[in-house]
């Protein structure tokens, strides 16, 4: 254990804590990771244990103080561009087979769709226009 130095130490510890990284997802333990790095160049460079762990210490709660609430603050943001089923919501169809509150068919951004009206009472004739509000599976809901 004597035979090996510190720097391989701090570098078993860096791939010790990229485990629960990958595992848990949780990028704290990579800013750990990061700052036992920091600590096996200090290491590498001949310093003592002390500037070592102060080393760690210092580039981990930077890491942490600085990078986590920026990835915070991008989490929380929705995405600007609207994909997938969130983009036809609000787009007008043309009805292609008359839709009521129990079925039809209409044609949305170029695809035949399965269709139903909002307002189960209400009906859409061949080649009306209608508004697409909601899409539930394979269906849309459409005013």
């Amino acid at each position: 254990m004597n035979d090996i130095s510190a720097w391989v130490w701090w570098l078993v510890g860096a791939a010790a804590l990229g485990i629960p990284l990958v595992v848990t997802a949780m990028p704290e333990f990579g800013m750990l990771a990061v700052g036992a790095v920091a600590a096996a160049v200090v290491a590498g460079l001949g310093f003592d244990a002390v500037i070592q762990v102060l080393a760690f210490v210092v580039v981990s709660v930077a890491l942490i103080a600085v990078v986590r609430p920026i990835a915070a603050r991008h989490d929380r943001q929705r995405p600007r561009l609207a994909t997938g089923v969130d983009a036809l919501k609000g787009k007008q169809a043309v009805v292609m087979e008359r839709v009521d509150g129990t079925g039809g068919r209409i044609k949305l951004a170029g695809e035949i769709w399965s269709a139903r009206s909002l307002d189960t009472g209400r009906a859409y004739e061949v080649g009306q226009e209608v508004d697409v509000v909601d899409i539930e599976g394979a269906t849309a809901i459409v005013i």
